[in-house]
């Protein structure tokens, strides 16, 4: 694995009460990635395989469509859809990948995407902006945009626009839930790039992403040996500045307009803090979620064998039933 020196840049001014906000310095992190991720795991896991990666041959992909643009950088997404002209409108998934907010790629989805498409969806995997090159909102304003982008793109790609789910991994888990719990939230809906298109979801998966930044159950934020991801996406601890911590918690938002959940989780308790919490909100407003566990799988479970296959089965299954999509 790659030794990776991350810098940071402190911005300090008494106009923001004295406190000293980690500003984005522009150089991508590459820390993060599926095969780094393989080989630590394999030092504890020594049967694990990656998941095949090959492209099923009833599916075509249209790579890196630019959906929006920042003020740092152009963000592009790859459609995957059955071949050929889509003879009608199907369901779609946005896929938002992992890496702390801070690395990773929408690469990472590829092998899930792929497999998904086989089964009849449009699969997105989309970039989005990490914490080197903007903070917190950004990379929210960011995936919202994506969902108005396939709106705007439904007849080309053959989407149906009435059953758009979001899916996402760690990092990219609690974005999912956090762009579905705040359909309509008018603090995100900001940098409307599409301002004819909704961003609504109908359907969330999180797999192992926390619901509750400021939580007995969570593991975010502790920078007692070194500055962690969420603070750098934050700018700020979760000491100096608790109130955009609480603001990036999908818990806080759940209620009667939040779509189903599916929640995929693995052997690490902290990565889905607040979800018990989340259910029980749910519940109180007949919520339809559901949760599968992997107790004996590592946090990257879903890109290998054998828990790819399951977290493929689960996924198609709970969009099948919430989205009442016909066998």
């Amino acid at each position: 694995m790659k030794h990776v020196v991350l810098v940071f840049i402190l911005v300090c001014s008494s106009k923001i009460f004295g406190l000293c906000q980690i500003r984005p310095t522009g150089t991508p992190d590459s820390s993060f990635s599926v095969r780094s991720a393989y080989e630590n795991d394999r030092k504890n896991f020594p049967q694990l395989t990656l998941a095949d990666s090959s492209m099923p041959e009833n599916v075509q992909v249209f790579k890196n469509l630019i959906y929006t643009k920042t003020a740092a950088q152009n963000l592009a997404l790859d459609i995957y859809t059955s071949a050929g002209k889509p003879k009608k409108v199907v369901p779609a998934i946005l896929m938002i990948h992992g890496g702390g907010w801070r690395s990773g790629d929408r690469s990472h989805n590829n092998t899930l995407a792929r497999q998904l498409a086989a089964k009849g969806y449009v699969t997105v995997t989309a970039s989005y902006s990490l914490s080197t090159h903007a903070l917190y909102p950004q990379a929210v304003f960011d995936i919202k945009n994506a969902v108005r982008w396939m709106r705007a793109n439904a007849e080309k790609y053959g989407i149906d626009t009435s059953k758009i789910a979001v899916l996402g991994f760690s990092a990219g888990g609690q974005l999912a839930a956090l762009v579905g719990t705040t359909n309509g939230n008018i603090l995100f809906e900001k940098e409307n790039q599409h301002p004819a298109m909704s961003s609504q979801v109908h359907a969330i998966v999180d797999i192992d992403g926390t619901l509750a930044f400021i939580h007995p159950e969570s593991g975010e934020g502790d920078d007692s040996k070194s500055i962690s991801a969420a603070t750098y996406w934050f700018g700020y601890s979760k000491t100096e500045k608790p109130e955009l911590w609480e603001q990036a918690s999908p818990l806080n938002y759940a209620g009667k307009n939040t779509p189903p959940i599916l929640f995929i989780n693995s052997l690490v308790s902290r990565m889905h803090a607040g979800r018990d919490d989340m259910i029980e909100k749910l519940n109180s407003f007949n919520i339809y979620s559901e949760v599968k566990s992997f107790p004996e799988a590592p946090h990257c479970f879903m890109f290998y064998t054998p828990w790819f296959e399951k977290t493929l089965t689960h996924v198609d299954h709970f969009l099948k039933r919430v989205m009442d999509i016909k066998q």
